[in-house]
């Protein structure tokens, strides 16, 4: 018999009451280390007084009104986030699913506004997370996404992961664009090296493609820029953004130069919540703490530690840890010998909560305001837990 609850996600056996800065706590009162964030969501963490002064504020004043009426909140956070990035504009969403469906739709109308509505195709890497939509697990590819689904929106052309010579051979005259994550996050934490983004900019600039980059996981300060594409100097003309942005808020948001969105104009697309005054202040009250001085300066500081010390770990467990991944607070351990969920539920279970990745890869996402004291103590439960794995190994 089917639970109330449609069975779509093999669910731990925890349930959160409440959450305080890094840490979570269960119904039972045990604390729990929080290296999930969920899903990269929390870059605040649990309860930030910024973050719950700005809902309360607002909750009292106006939730939401129409799309159809100046929303002031929303000119304002499209402004901050249009200063401090490549982009000219900003159509706000609820989600990232909804980001990378719009980064799509606008590829295709910025090509037949410009008189080829033939190059619809996007390039796409293996191994993608784009979302749930039909289109989002199209530019995937992904077997265990796209299974059962078909048949599946026509446009993707998936090449291996960072091959230039596919990503050229895949070009043709129905070629739109090319989709990438800078660091790819369910396909492995992955990132994209610079001088493969670099030369991914310059086949769009040669091709007349454009170059949209989904940040969703990899943006909003993980990695110590606003967003991940930065560290490799280009520019993105289209950028899917959510998770972070709303720091546990459902909120998401499509940032584009003012050419890749010539063609969204009056009527070419729409939202019901996106957008409304609630997410606004809680997305202006992130912005707030994210661009204070210093904070993605710490970030960076927090992840360059980070990647250090499992880099130490994986010296000390070398027949277990095959190889660390990540770019600064986006990180994880490739340990092939065991089953990743296997380490997850054991972690969860010493108070550690990382998450599954593929490519049998144990994923850390951590509150972007995490310290040394957070460092040292999910260290030493990861490696208690690998020296029992070890033990038992023997």
């Amino acid at each position: 018999m089917i639970t109330p609850v449609m069975p779509t996600y093999a669910r731990q056996p925890v349930a959160f009451e409440r959450g305080e800065g890094m840490y979570l706590y269960d119904t039972d009162g045990k604390k729990y280390l929080d290296f999930y964030s969920g899903i990269g969501v929390m870059c605040l963490g649990h309860s930030h007084p910024t973050l719950v002064n700005a809902l309360a504020e607002q909750g009292k004043k106006l939730w939401h009104t129409a799309n159809t009426y100046q929303i002031p909140g929303g000119e304002r956070l499209a402004q901050r986030l249009v200063d401090a990035s490549c982009a000219d504009t900003v159509f706000f969403t609820n989600s990232g699913a909804e980001s990378t469906e719009l980064c799509i739709k606008m590829v295709r109308k910025y090509h037949h506004d410009k008189g080829n509505a033939g190059k619809y195709r996007l390039i796409t890497f293996a191994s993608a997370f784009h979302g749930r939509t039909l289109a989002g697990i199209a530019a995937a590819g992904q077997e265990k996404l796209t299974k059962g689904f078909e048949p599946l929106p026509d446009g993707f052309d998936v090449v291996p992961f960072c091959d230039l010579d596919a990503v050229k051979a895949a070009i043709g005259p129905n070629t739109g664009g090319i989709m990438i994550e800078p660091v790819q996050g369910e396909g492995g934490i992955r990132p994209i090296p610079a001088e493969v983004m670099q030369e991914l900019r310059k086949i769009c600039d040669d091709n007349g493609l454009l170059f949209v980059c989904d940040e969703i996981q990899c943006g909003m300060g993980r990695t110590g820029k606003l967003f991940a594409h930065e560290w490799s100097g280009v520019k993105a003309d289209i950028i899917a953004c959510a998770k972070g942005i709303g720091g546990g808020f459902p909120l998401g948001a499509v940032l584009a130069t003012e050419d890749a969105a010539s063609g969204m104009v009056v009527g070419s697309h729409g939202t019901t919540y996106g957008g409304n005054p609630l997410a606004m202040a809680v997305g202006n009250a992130v912005l707030d703490e994210m661009l204070k001085p210093g904070f993605l300066e710490h970030s960076k500081e927090m992840g360059d530690k980070l990647q250090g010390r499992l880099a130490a770990l994986q010296q000390k467990h070398p027949t277990l840890i095959e190889e660390v991944r990540g770019s600064g607070l986006m990180a994880g351990i490739r340990v092939p010998s065991i089953p990743t969920r296997d380490i997850v539920t054991d972690l969860i279970g010493r108070g550690l909560l990382p998450a599954v990745a593929g490519d049998m890869v144990v994923r850390m996402l951590p509150p972007l305001i995490i310290d040394d004291s957070h460092l040292d103590e999910a260290i030493e439960i990861l490696d208690a837990c690998l020296t029992d794995f070890a033990s038992k190994a023997e």
